[in-house]
């Protein structure tokens, strides 16, 4: 695991792509990266073996109202679609659990679409995840 760079962004937006399912091309993937470099709360890290990108991590720092405390916010965690199956994601998940208590978080937290509850939903309750809430989301048009 190392913090991702700009040399990264072909892997990153690959990955991306696998994620959304919709095409996140090298520019706009240097564009989030970029984003990512000029937040004091956002890190992106890259996982990889032989000197080839399989996972990728965003964490995010949280910090609550309620209680004056903070979580780690599994931003976004992807493995590639062909490494899956082999503890790739649960080494990604026990490392933004580590960065949780490294920023003194009470806890790591993440979001999940509908579309994915099958498959990674049932991970991330085999993880110790539970289902809190729903999140409510209106969009602008732009």
């Amino acid at each position: 695991m190392r913090e991702a760079n700009s040399e990264d962004c072909l892997a990153l937006s690959r990955l991306m792509t696998q994620l959304l399912a919709k095409e996140i091309t090298v520019e706009k993937m240097e564009n989030r990266l970029a984003f990512v470099a000029l937040s004091p709360f956002d890190y992106l890290y890259v996982y990889e073996e032989a000197g080839v990108i399989i996972g990728t991590l965003g964490f995010r720092i949280r910090e609550n109202m309620e209680d004056v405390s903070r979580y780690g916010e599994i931003s976004v965690i992807v493995v590639d679609e062909q490494a899956k199956r082999k503890g790739i994601g649960k080494l990604l998940m026990d490392y933004a659990e580590k960065l949780a208590l490294e920023h003194q978080c009470k806890g790591t937290w993440l979001v999940s679409g509908l579309k994915r509850a099958e498959e990674a939903h049932k991970f991330y309750k085999e993880l110790g995840y539970e289902v809190t809430g729903s999140r409510f989301v209106k969009a602008f048009e732009r």
